[in-house]
C-alpha cells in the first residue's frame, strides 16, 4: 500500500477527484492550503495609481489517498493527467510506503481495509 499525497491547482480539484472515481478510486481526503514553489508566487497589478503587488503564498489543493500497491500507477498516472495544466504551479505528487491500515468499523487490514 502507499499513501500519495497530491498539490493541485484549486480548480483542477473536481476533474481529478470524477476522474479517480472513474477508476475506481473514490476514498479521498482534500484539504484546502497556501503553499509556494518553483513558482515563488505571483505579481498582481494593483488598482490603477497602486502599482503591483506580490503574493508569494498561493491557494492550493491537497489530496490524500491511501492505495494497493497495483493501484499506484493508475492514481498517479490519473492526477497528473488531469491536473497538469502545463504552467508552472501544477503542482507535487509525493508518494510514501503504508505498513498498514485498518478499517475501525469491522477490524479489517491491509488492501481490505481500504
Amino acid at each position: 500500500m502507499n499513501k500519495i499525497e497530491a498539490i493541485i491547482r484549486p480548480e483542477k480539484l473536481t476533474d481529478v477527484k470524477h476522474a479517480l472515481a472513474e477508476t475506481g478510486l473514490v476514498g479521498l481526503n482534500v484539504s484546502h492550503v497556501t503553499g509556494r514553489g518553483a513558482q515563488k508566487g505571483v505579481l498582481v497589478a494593483g488598482p490603477r495609481g497602486v502599482g503591483s503587488y506580490s503574493i508569494e503564498m498561493l491557494p492550493k489543493v491537497k489530496l490524500e489517498l491511501v492505495v494497493s500497491d497495483a493501484d499506484t500507477q493508475k492514481a498517479i498516472d490519473t492526477i497528473i493527467k488531469k491536473a497538469r495544466t502545463g504552467d508552472i504551479g501544477d503542482g507535487k505528487i509525493f508518494v510514501t510506503p503504508v505498513a498498514d491500515a485498518i478499517r475501525v468499523r469491522t477490524g479489517e487490514r491491509g488492501d481490505q481495509a481500504l
